[in-house]
């Protein structure tokens, strides 16, 4: 009779512990699909050097599953459900270069150079991409 009780603290122990490991890795999985978000579908070499391989596997398949629904809605072009996280106010922003990052083309043909320091009124949606990159800065007016 005295052991019943020990296994059955033993067996408590053990499935508390296995709630903690479950939602932690449940936190990380949010906190990975969030990063697809932030960064686009390629993460930075900082970030990925500090996830495991089935985290970098999972990574890529959540990739390809919104890549896939986001062709499949909005037309022949599909639509980028990443563009515009929060609703923009303006179609068009300032920003400023913050390093050298070459030719960047508009949907009109225009190419721009985007060197350091320079600024350039450009649509939201074709320079939100490279804000997150932090080629760009958004200038608040």
């Amino acid at each position: 009779t005295d052991l019943i009780f020990l296994i059955r603290f033993r067996h408590c122990c053990l499935l508390r512990n296995q709630r903690c490991v479950l939602a932690y890795l449940y936190d990380r999985l949010l906190r990975i699909r969030a990063l697809r978000w932030e960064y686009g579908s390629v993460l930075p070499n900082a970030i990925q050097f500090h996830m495991s391989a089935e985290e970098v596997e999972w990574f890529n398949q959540y990739k390809k599953s919104l890549a896939t629904y986001m062709r499949s809605v909005g037309g022949e072009e599909g639509l980028d459900l990443t563009q515009d996280i929060k609703p923009p106010k303006s179609l068009y922003i300032e920003v400023r270069c913050l390093r050298d990052h070459g030719e960047f083309e508009i949907d009109d043909g225009t190419t721009i150079l985007l060197k350091k320091n320079s600024q350039h009124f450009l649509p939201r949606w074709k320079c939100e991409q490279l804000i997150r990159q932090g080629v760009l800065e958004h200038i608040l007016s």
